[in-house]
């Protein structure tokens, strides 16, 4: 019986490799909307992150995101990212 192999993906802020359902994926939808992505099954481009308050704000520090996803991220975007880290 052959072990199936776990997805990988690596966070964008600390380029650490983590399984997939260790990291949020932020997707920019084909309606070029930026949200998380909870099911990580979203049509569109998306981009890795921990799920911690650390790498988020060195994401937004280097704004990478916006490079990554090719579009514009406003800070309302980033708070909604926060509320899904931290559990609100």
């Amino acid at each position: 019986m052959q072990v199936k192999k776990k997805p990988t993906r690596t966070c964008m802020a600390c380029n650490e490799k983590k399984e997939k359902q260790e990291l949020l994926r932020v997707v920019r939808t084909v309606e070029g909307n930026v949200e998380a992505d909870l099911t990580g099954k979203k049509n569109g481009r998306g981009a890795y992150i921990c799920k911690s308050e650390d790498c988020l704000n060195k994401v937004i520090k280097s704004k990478k995101l916006e490079r990554i996803l090719e579009k514009e991220i406003s800070p309302e975007i980033y708070e909604s990212i926060r509320g899904v880290i931290i559990g609100k």
